[in-house]
This record gives structure tokens, C-alpha cells and sequence, in this order.
């Protein structure tokens, strides 16, 4: 593993993630470049070192088949699951 990356696993996730937190290299990536908020802002705002921020984001762009795998299993999972949510026209008081 390349030392830029090494602080990103599989330990707890099916996919990758920051070293002992659940926070996952797509959820960083899409806070940065999806919601264009700063790395730093990102690290602040969940405890994280900004260096992990951007080793999650390189990794993002050093894995794309990976990273898209990812994606394609989640949006599978949510729609064989999409039956178990509740609209809000649905819920009851």
C-alpha cells in the first residue's frame, strides 16, 4: 500500500474508510468535491487530521473501478431496501 494511503482500510466497512472511524473515503469525497467544502473544514467538523481528508481523497482518484463498485453496491442496497422507508406523507402522529 502506497505510504499516502496507508491510514485508509476495510477494517470495519465493505468499503474503504479512515483507520478506526466509520467515516468512508465516498462520504469525505463527497463532502469536498460534492458539496465543495473545504478538506480542512471537513477534518474540523468530524475530528479528523486534514492529512487524513486528503489521503481519503487520493485514494478516491487512485482507486476509480474500486470507487465505483462502491457506489453501484449502495445504490443496489438502498433500492432493495427503498421498501422499508417511510415517506413522510406515510407517518402517522
Amino acid at each position: 500500500m502506497s505510504q499516502q494511503t496507508h491510514r485508509i482500510v476495510r477494517e470495519v466497512h465493505d468499503e474503504p474508510h479512515v483507520e478506526g472511524r466509520r467515516i468512508t473515503v465516498q462520504w469525505i469525497q463527497k463532502r469536498v468535491e460534492g458539496r465543495g467544502l473545504e478538506p480542512q473544514t471537513v477534518a474540523d467538523r468530524h475530528d479528523l487530521d486534514v492529512a487524513d481528508v486528503y489521503r481519503a481523497l487520493t485514494y478516491y482518484h487512485d482507486h476509480p473501478e474500486e470507487m465505483r463498485e462502491v457506489e453501484k453496491r449502495r445504490e443496489q442496497a438502498f433500492e432493495e431496501n427503498e421498501h422499508l422507508t417511510t415517506d413522510p406523507e406515510e407517518v402517522r402522529e
